[in-house]
């Protein structure tokens, strides 16, 4: 008997679907294997495990949770900043609005102090970890740019006020404040558009109920936490109850929705001697089990380690806005002292040195640069989520250009993840197609099982009337029958006709049977009289998806816990070549990092728990809207319409981004390499030194060019 058939025997507890694979989850995972962290915690903490890992939102960058800060910031340091701006000159330039009255310097004096510790407080601890880290980056200029600024404003105050009334040495309270206004401003609209990083950890615990119903030797019942529960004991789950641990079912029978845990579609049919997984949901009816793995050594404990051990692992991308940021750091540093060593040769002048060694680390410091980014953030994530993508990591965007490989799983990412009648037939000249679908049908009325649901869909499709069945009962391990009209009728498997020498068409049962099919004959008083083929649909869009990723030279790869057959047929539909199936969720994430060991960008797309260590580790994980919170938690990027073909929009806005930021950076950036060699005083010699006030037009002017190219970004 072929292997095909047993995998597809029609009917009945036959883990249809191919899901034999993963029941062994169960006991494949469940003895002790504790090494992985320590027994340091049972269930019952499985929420603090979930905080106690959650800290990969930190990785994701600085701060996901100062995006409250950043704007309380913003609107605080504006009440302060909007006084400075009507009474401090712009470097040295009165404008037409400005005005002072006696006493006024020393109103900008405490609201510029205040400005300067309150809103600059989050650019100075980033420059302090910057520096630690030896990478000086974005936030390490603005707060050379701030801190230049505020001190040197501090030495005018004193000189103009106390020391040398008459000189008049500039000070640069004005730029300090829009400079801080500017950046906080700038840092609110970025975290605002990529959103909070949720934790994926906490989600995966909450599947998990806090108690379960322990039965004793006498056959009592009672409740208690779920950390009190150990290997070997009696657990009760009721019907619709999550099952809280794994284990063995010792009585009843019932179908097992695993799909939030393993990700492979619709119910699974479970009896006595059948393994179940802690964290997926009991169907209709009351089983007791036998407990097999709790705490550290359950399925769900080992797929939270995986997670967490990858979200410590993805080490932070530097991004290229910071890494341009550090350049110019250098640049004016070096710039800056310069000018000041080759002014003081010079003119001996050290107040005239000192001034032009502050306008180009004040220049230098990064207006626009500071906006660049984060508008066009701001712009592509409202355009993404147009087009039902959610950017939750805008690292994202820069890594989408350098993929190598797109790592899919299958069901439900590339199908539909449920059961759809593909063909229906009858061999029998007495009844047409449509009467044996409704035979099959009025049988099938009965039963929850998912291959029963597909007819009945298929019947309500094609509007065929069910006839009343008699008797219907289940044949273990063959499928069901009944009588209709007096007539014996069984849905059966093919190896029922193998067993009871009934021909059939082999060449139709194996091509039905190879493209992933589940196939079961309709038995008419020991007669072949018709045949049903179900399978899980593939996306429309799918197949283009495959074909635009080869043509952009990336790899496509199936990754899936299902059966090879199965996998194999799929993948022959849509072009792909390399196909890796029966995978448990270690699997597939050791796959990828194979992958990036060999230096590959890799990206994985998925839907369930199973695929959350995977969409964590890959460089860019991609989930699938209509998969589980978990998968959803894990990605960088969500595709809310599910839909695969979305995929390639997000490519094609990853690489419309990532081109405009670049303009933007060359636009931010240029203005300064331009100006601070001006500001230093290169040109002197031609009688043109580039006037403090001059360099804060250009820069308002930079900035404002910024923006308006940031608002050209469109997806197509």
């Amino acid at each position: 008997m072929s292997e095909h058939d047993h995998k597809h025997h029609g009917h009945h507890h036959d883990d249809h679907n191919n899901h034999d694979d993963h029941d062994d989850h169960g006991d494949h995972h469940s003895h002790g294997d504790h090494d992985d962290h320590g027994d340091h915690h049972s269930h019952g903490d499985h929420d603090d495990h979930g905080d106690h890992h959650g800290h990969g939102d930190h990785d994701d960058h600085d701060g996901h949770h100062h995006h409250g800060d950043f704007k309380k910031k913003f609107f605080i340091s504006l009440i302060f900043g909007i006084p400075i701006i009507f009474l401090a000159p712009m470097m040295g330039l009165e404008l037409p609005f400005q005005f002072t009255f006696p006493g006024s310097e020393w109103v900008v004096l405490v609201l510029a102090t205040i400005l300067y510790f309150y809103g600059g407080q989050p650019f100075l601890s980033g420059a302090k970890e910057e520096l630690k880290a030896r990478k000086p980056g974005m936030m390490t200029l603005i707060s050379m740019g701030i801190s230049v600024a505020y001190f040197y404003s501090l030495y005018a105050f004193i000189m103009n006020n106390f020391v040398a009334p008459d000189a008049h040495t500039m000070d640069f309270f004005l730029e300090l404040a829009t400079l801080i206004l500017i950046m906080l401003f700038g840092h609110w609209i970025e975290m605002n558009a990529v959103g909070q990083a949720g934790n994926a950890l906490k989600k995966m615990a909450e599947l998990l109920p806090d108690t379960a119903v322990i039965v004793d030797e006498t056959g009592n019942t009672k409740e208690v936490k779920l950390s009190d529960v150990n290997e070997g004991d009696v657990v009760q789950v009721g019907a619709g109850d999550n099952i809280p641990v794994d284990g063995i079912i010792l009585s009843g029978r019932t179908s097992v929705d695993e799909s939030l845990v393993t990700g492979e579609s619709r119910n699974i049919e479970k009896t006595v001697g059948d393994p179940v997984i802690g964290g997926s949901v009991n169907g209709s009816g009351t089983i007791t089990i036998k407990v097999t793995g709790t705490g550290e050594s359950g399925y769900m404990s080992k797929v939270m380690g995986l997670v967490s051990q990858a979200q410590n692992d993805k080490s932070r991308a530097e991004l290229m806005a910071d890494r341009i940021a550090g350049y110019l750091f250098y640049f004016a540093l070096s710039a800056g002292f310069i000018a000041f060593v080759v002014w003081m040769m010079i003119s001996n002048n050290v107040d005239f040195a000192l001034e032009r060694l502050v306008t180009v680390l004040v220049i230098a410091c990064p207006h626009a640069l500071g906006l660049a980014v984060p508008l066009v953030t701001a712009r592509s994530t409202s355009i993404g989520a147009r087009n039902g993508l959610i950017v939750k990591n805008r690292e994202s965007l820069e890594t989408a250009r350098h993929l190598d490989a797109v790592m899919m799983d299958k069901t439900g990412t590339l199908t539909e993840g449920n059961f759809a009648v593909n063909h229906f037939e009858s061999f029998n000249d007495a009844y047409s197609d449509e009467e044996i679908l409704g035979f099959m049908a009025a049988i099938e009325k009965s039963s929850s099982h998912p291959l029963a649901l597909g007819i009945l869909d298929k019947v309500a499709e094609e509007d065929v009337s069910i006839p009343q069945a008699e008797d219907v009962n289940n044949i273990p391990g063959i499928g069901l029958e009944g009588t209709i009209d007096g007539k014996d009728m069984k849905i059966t498997s093919v190896s029922y006709l193998e067993d009871h020498n009934i021909d059939y068409d082999e060449k139709q049962f194996e091509s039905l049977a190879g493209r992933g099919n589940s196939v079961s004959f309709l038995i008419i008083d020991g007669e072949n009289s018709g045949i049903v083929a179900q399978g899980d649909q593939i996306k429309a869009s799918s197949k283009g998806m495959v074909e635009d990723l080869i043509e952009r030279g990336i790899e496509p790869v199936m990754l899936t816990g299902d059966n090879r057959q199965v996998a194999e047929a799929v993948a022959a539909e849509l072009g792909i070549t390399d196909v890796h199936a029966q995978m448990m969720p270690e699997d597939k994430e050791a796959m990828i990092k194979s992958y990036q060991e060999q230096g590959k960008k890799v990206m994985m797309v998925g839907d369930g728990i199973n695929d959350a260590p995977s969409l964590v580790r890959a460089d860019i994980g991609v989930a699938i809207g209509a998969g589980t919170d978990v998968a959803v938690e894990s990605g960088d990027v969500i595709l809310v319409k599910s839909e695969p073909s979305d995929i390639m929009n997000f490519l094609s806005l990853a690489e419309k981004t990532m081109s405009k930021t670049v303009q933007n950076l060359w636009l931010g950036a240029g203005y300064n390499i331009l100006a601070v060699p001006l500001a230093a005083g290169v040109l002197a010699s031609a009688g043109l030194i580039l006037s403090p006030a001059v360099g804060a037009i250009l820069m308002s002017i930079s900035t404002v060019v910024v923006a308006l190219n940031a608002m050209t970004l469109r997806l197509n």
